[in-house]
């Protein structure tokens, strides 16, 4: 099958619009129709139900999307691997969510090619679902996480623990965050069941987001405070433009690597994870790994 009609169907499954999909794909409409429309009699299924300014998948366009994601996946991966030069023996396929590439992946990648300068790495943004899905098809060798998967397949290794400070703009008590604003900050299932245990007396919040770079650059402008990382928060607190809220409450992360258990490059995964715990350690004592 000619993986640019799958390549259409994701992108108008992400869009839910011809035009916008046309756009991203540098193509015409008209194109994007032609493509749909032969992928639906190639297959003998319509695969969205065509409403007035509502394009929805049908059931069997919601049934390819996983089949679809997972032939380019694998044909990316396959790619990669056969180009891979001369000097590089090994292909990582390594993943984690926005949060995690800002707090630890984006600096570990040089880290990784310093300790194994055979290495050819794939680096990949995902959502907790896609981790779990890439890791199960094994398009990705590991995932660095804060929740991990409950899949029985998939193996799970602490890295290390990240405390997480409550700093705002303003120098104030906590009983006093409703004059500012409070941003909560998704750090996923387990800080939010510590946060609704221990956070009861923060305002109800001004801004709800999972990106820690959105919460920073929204409290530097409009004023806040949220629960952030001393790697993000550290030198605005030296500047005197973030200040810790010293009677909030201690919250606090795990962040794990997971992968599955009969992967391949099982080797060269305990070796990454390996890179990843001493690179916790040295970064603070705080991050050792219990």
């Amino acid at each position: 099958m000619d993986t640019d009609l799958l390549k259409t169907f994701i992108e108008v499954c992400k869009t839910r619009h011809f035009g916008k999909a046309a756009e991203h794909l540098y193509v015409t409409q008209a194109a994007i129709s032609s493509r749909i429309r032969q992928l639906e009699n190639r297959l003998g299924v319509e695969l969205f139900s065509r409403l007035r300014n509502n394009l929805k998948l049908t059931p069997a366009g919601e049934r390819l999307v996983p089949h679809a994601e997972s032939v380019l996946n694998a044909l990316q991966r396959a790619v990669q691997e056969v180009s891979i030069t001369d000097n590089q023996t090994q292909m990582l396929a390594l993943g984690g969510s926005p949060n995690i590439w800002d707090l630890m992946l984006q600096n570990s990648l040089y880290e990784l090619k310093i300790n194994k300068p055979e290495l050819a790495i794939r680096a990949e943004v995902l959502s907790h679902t896609l981790v779990a899905r890439q890791l199960l098809e094994r398009t990705l060798d590991v995932a660095v996480v804060f929740d991990v998967p409950k899949v029985e397949e998939l193996s799970n290794q602490k890295l290390f623990q990240l405390p997480l400070e409550l700093v705002c703009t303003h120098n104030m008590k906590l009983e006093d965050l409703h004059k500012i604003g409070y941003i909560m900050l998704d750090w996923g299932t387990h800080f939010n069941l510590q946060h609704a245990k221990l956070c009861k007396e923060l305002p109800a919040p001004s801004l709800h987001t999972n990106l820690a770079r959105v919460a920073l650059d929204f409290m530097l402008q409009a004023g806040g405070a949220a629960y952030l990382p001393s790697s993000l928060s550290a030198p605005y607190i030296e500047q005197g433009i973030l200040h810790p809220i010293k009677d909030a409450p201690e919250m606090q992360r795990d962040v794990y690597a997971s992968y599955h258990k009969d992967n391949d490059n099982q080797l060269l995964i305990e070796e990454v994870i390996a890179i990843f715990k001493n690179l916790g350690t040295q970064a603070a004592p705080s991050l050792l790994p219990e």
